[in-house]
This record gives C-alpha cells, structure tokens and sequence, in this order.
C-alpha cells in the first residue's frame, strides 16, 4: 500500500521495488503509507517544505549551523502531528532509530534536531513571518478552489472570529501579560483572537492570529478582545482585499462599530443576538416578527423528521448607534425542538442573529445553518481539538513570548496538514478501519516516523509523484 500514481493508492508503479513486491508487512507497507501521505500532502497543497519557508530569516550564524532552518520548523510541526506534549518528547521519541534515518532521507543532515535547538533558534526569530505563512497556506486553499464548495450562498467565505486562552502563569511570564485578580491572587495570562475559514464539513483553517496582550507591565487599560479584533479586522482587509467574507461573530462584538467597520470593508456579518442586547434591535424585532406572519418557515429535520425548526426574521431594521450613525440590519431567530428520550420530554433551544445579509424564505434555512450556527465550528473544530485533542494548545512550550507565539503558528500549521490528511481521500479507507479519529491519526503518525524508514528515492518519487486529493462536499 502506498500514495503514489494517479489518484489511487493502488497505483505503486512508481514505489522503489522493496514496496511494490510485497516483501514489507503489511503493518510497514501502512506505516510508510501514513508518512507518505504526510509528504504528498504537504507537497500537493503547498509546493513542499522549502518553498513554504523560504521567505523565513534564519538568525543563526549560518558558518555554524547543523541543521536547517527547514528541518527546524518540520520538527516543530511533527512535534504537533504526532501529539507530542513537549519540546522534550523530540528528543526521547523523534532522535533515534528511523526517526532519524527520515530526518537524514529528507534534510540531508546526519541527525535530527534536539528540542532544545529550536527554541534557541525561534526566540531570535520573527513571529510575523511564521503568520504570513500560515496565512499564505489558507490562501492557498483559496486559490486552489478547494473551499469553494463550501462558501455560503455560492459566494461568501465563513471567517469566525473568536479568542480563547492560551497559557496561565502563577507569576509574571513577560511584560505583556495580561492581569486578572482571582480569590486574592494575580493570575497571569496570555490570550488570542483567531479568524478561522470554517466549513460545514467541519474545516477550521487559521486565517489570521491577533494577540491580545499588554504593551508593558504599567498601563492605564488592559488589551482586550474587542481592541484586538479591530487591528486583526484591518490587516485581514489588507492580506485579502476582495476576499468575499461572511464574519461569523458572537455577541461580544455586536454594536455599531463592528456594523460600521464591516460596511466600510464591504463585509457581510452574522453575530450571536441575546436578549438583553441592542434592546432597540430586539424590541422591534419583537414588535414585527409579530406582523410579518409571512416571514415564518417550519421544517421537520433529522432522522425520522424528530427535529422541529421554526424560522423567523424581519428585515430592514434600522439601527441608531451610540455616534448617532444609522445602521440598516436584519434579524434571523430559530427555534429548534429536539426530543429529550431521557427525559422522555422535548426541550427548545433558542439561535438569534442580526446580520447584514438579506433574508428570504429560500435562503433562511442556509444562512442559520451554514452561517450563524457555523460559528461553533471554531470553538469545536477549532480551539477544542487544539486543546482536548493532543495539540496541547495551553501547554507552554517555551518561557520566551516569540517562541511561544512561533510554535502557536507551528500548530495551527500542524493542524491545517492533520485536517487535510484525515478528510482527505488518500488515506479515508485506511483511516475508516485503523485510525477511527484524528487523535488516533496522530498516534499512527508517530509510530509510523519511529519505526518506518523512508529512504531518499521514496521521497524524491513522492515529491514527483501526480495525483489527485479530493474532499466530501456533500
């Protein structure tokens, strides 16, 4: 079994001629199946290792140097792919046996780099350019059409925003850290705010980070999310600035900057709506939800049609903002009934969004679903899988600030190949029997690095290879 040939698996014409004879177990032929679809992929989507990190300043003195900067950043990422939980588990599971001999077949170096290497060489490099690739690999999905299927309406990009924690110190970890007085102690803290491309499928990219953090350890205001999301809002219009996007927001950020900010980048917005918010909003709402008995649809959903969902909006809503600016909204409410068969009863859950979208009856039930209600995605799909399912997101992986934040980008890089690998059909059979999720694929991942070698002709055919990786849009 192996990736290479056209579109399959199965097509090993191109495999050196220890794997395609079969003189490999099939436990070995599966492993180097599984580091082979690592390879192609990162080489499928985005021209390989070296073209990704090119742009990338090394500030090592070069005259001195073992190991590239490349194979630095790989270990970093495969750190993160093999849900490792520490910059010590390179050096006692990534520095022996095959694990070096794939570090030499790839790197052309005699060993493969200490964790220790790379946090000296990354608390001397620039954060920013580890963004800009990130950035560049989601773009390059785009340009790639492979998230096309999944853009709202046929047109408009899914970008949630949302922040969520980071690392929590007892003690000050650098100037920039946020403050917060908990049961008589300072708890220090460090957060970021993520614009994610999020499908329905269950993708979520990172488009762009914003930090959120102190200018120094003396100051009048803390940083905070909604601070942060301005500055993350206008470099995203810079880096794409006619990128068609739908902001799936919740309801921190509702209010008359976020709509003024959205018109002025030609942006269209869904943000959660509670109850006690824009009373004004919710009032008339309340007031014409009631008259408009026209804009109302109930559907039956689910299996054997036990979910119950009543959609209401009301148009042409006119919002004054505390600068006296108007502002020309609509509001969308779902009420969905489920069946409890615990509890033998049902129970209703509430979804209200004001957006700028336009609404009617052919398009309600898409823009709840594959628009508001999407913005879970970034908290599941996202920062839960970060947190919960092996990348260890809150674990400090170094004390310096711009190593912390380069191995953060390390991640979301890491979490962007995973994604693809296990959605992906190159590898969906073996996964559906062998792997049964994505944090058994990390374990496979790095049993496969210990214990498979991949010479350089099997790279080198990988890298040549040509085929085909093809997502369910369904």
């Amino acid at each position: 079994m192996a990736l290479f040939g056209n579109n399959s698996i199965e097509n090993l014409s191109s495999l050196p001629k220890e794997v395609r004879n079969g003189s490999l177990c099939r436990d070995e032929e599966e492993k180097k199946t599984l580091l082979s679809a690592v390879i192609s992929t990162i080489h499928h989507f985005f021209g390989g290792l070296s073209p990704l990190f090119k742009k990338i300043t090394d500030p090592r003195d070069q005259r001195k140097i073992t190991y590239p900067l490349t194979s630095l950043v790989f270990a970093g990422i495969l750190m993160f792919l093999c849900g490792l939980k520490s910059r010590r588990q390179i050096a006692l599971l990534l520095r022996n046996g095959a694990a070096v001999e794939n570090f030499k077949a790839m790197f052309n170096i005699e060993s493969s780099p200490h964790g220790d290497t790379l946090e000296y060489t990354f608390s001397q490099s620039d954060p920013e350019q580890f963004q800009q690739v990130v950035t560049y690999m989601t773009r390059s999905l785009i340009r790639k059409k492979i998230l096309y299927p999944y853009r709202l309406c046929d047109k408009y990009f899914v970008v949630a925003i949302d922040g969520t924690g980071i690392l929590t110190f007892s003690d000050r970890h650098c100037p920039h850290c946020l403050t917060q007085a908990k049961g008589g102690k300072t708890i220090y803290y460090h957060n970021v705010l993520e614009a994610k491309i999020v499908t329905y499928s269950g993708f979520a990219f990172s488009l762009m980070t914003e930090f959120i953090e102190n200018s120094g350890e003396k100051i009048s205001k803390q940083d905070c999310e909604l601070n942060a999301f301005y500055r993350l809002a206008e470099r995203l219009k810079s880096e794409f600035p006619r990128l068609p996007i739908i902001l799936s927001m919740d309801g921190l950020f509702a209010g008359g900057p976020t709509f003024d900010l959205c018109e002025k980048y030609d942006w269209k917005f869904m943000i959660v709506l509670k109850d006690k918010d824009l009373p004004s909003v919710n009032e008339e709402f309340s007031s014409l939800s009631r008259l408009q008995t026209e804009n109302r649809l109930a559907l039956r959903t689910g299996k054997d049609a036990e979910i119950k969902q009543d959609y209401c909006w009301v148009d042409t809503i006119m919002y004054v903002d505390s600068n006296k600016k108007e502002h020309n909204i609509s509001v969308l409410e779902c009420l969905e009934t489920k069946p409890d068969k615990k509890q033998k009863k049902e129970f209703t859950t509430k979804f209200k969004w004001v957006t700028n979208l336009k609404i009617r009856a052919k398009n309600v039930v898409t823009i709840a679903s594959n628009g508001g209600r999407l913005r879970w995605k970034i908290e599941n799909e996202g920062f839960n899988v970060q947190k919960n399912g092996g990348y260890e997101l809150e674990h400090a992986y170094s004390d310096n600030l711009n190593s912390t934040k380069i191995f953060y980008f390390l991640l979301q890089i890491a979490h962007m190949i995973s994604q693809l690998i296990y959605n992906g059909n190159l590898l969906k059979q073996t996964i559906a029997s062998c792997f049964g999720s994505a944090k058994n694929l990390a374990f496979r991942i790095l049993e496969a690095w210990r214990n498979a070698h991949l010479t350089k002709e099997i790279i080198d055919a990988l890298i040549e290879a040509r085929y085909q990786i093809r997502f369910d849009s369904s």
